[in-house]
């Protein structure tokens, strides 16, 4: 059985890591039925972005990335704290272990924030939240990451995104990169989402 971390900050924003929880549940129904998703945070109980409380599995201390075959993180909101949790010493000393280990990486809109604060994007194509004014991809750039105005930016092992509309896209491209391409078409037309709707952005 394949596992992945789901890791969350508080005041992340729930769109963005139900994506991940629905589309491993789905493949976990009527696809491989072989990758457990973990969710993963500084406590057991975190606050979302607007304020639903959810209980996660594992602590940050709990985990052994060498056990994983990815991480995924989603983005979330300044004012309910989500860079507290994301800025953290435990927090960016996971991505670390994660990327030293050359484990898959995934975020979605400003979950590429701290994976720049742990020096990882230095040099990296990446993207992250491109709205109002720019200001994250700009702090993404002060990082060391080579900004990149699309979709989704993926550099070797790393996948970021720019906004929560990407989300499901960048679940939907973690299922085939652990699975294939086959199952995660297969996956997307049994939940009504067919074709790629990346390539159809703008």
């Amino acid at each position: 059985m394949k596992k992945i971390v789901l890791l969350l900050a508080s005041g992340f924003e729930i769109y963005e890591a139900s994506a991940f929880i629905d589309v491993f549940g789905w493949n976990n129904s009527f696809g491989t039925k072989d990758i457990k998703l973990f969710l993963c945070g500084l406590q057991k109980e975190l606050n979302s972005s607007f304020g639903v409380k959810v209980e996660v599995d594992l602590l940050i201390d709990d985990i052994d990335p060498s056990e994983y075959e990815a991480l995924a993180i989603p983005g979330g909101f300044e004012q309910f704290g989500f860079y507290e949790d994301a800025y953290s010493e435990k927090f960016i000393s996971l991505i670390q272990k994660f990327h030293q280990l050359n484990k898959i990486i995934s975020s979605i809109c400003v979950g590429a924030l701290p994976l720049g604060k742990s020096g990882i994007l230095k040099n990296k194509n990446a993207t992250t939240y491109n709205l109002m004014g720019g200001k994250r991809q700009k702090q993404l750039k002060e990082f060391g990451a080579n900004i990149i105005n699309e979709p989704i930016v993926t550099d070797e092992n790393i996948i970021t995104s720019w906004s929560p509309v990407t989300a499901i896209d960048v679940a939907f491209e973690l299922l085939q990169i652990l699975t294939s391409k086959e199952n995660s078409e297969h996956i997307k037309v049994i939940m009504g989402f067919g074709n790629n709707r990346v390539d159809n952005l703008e």
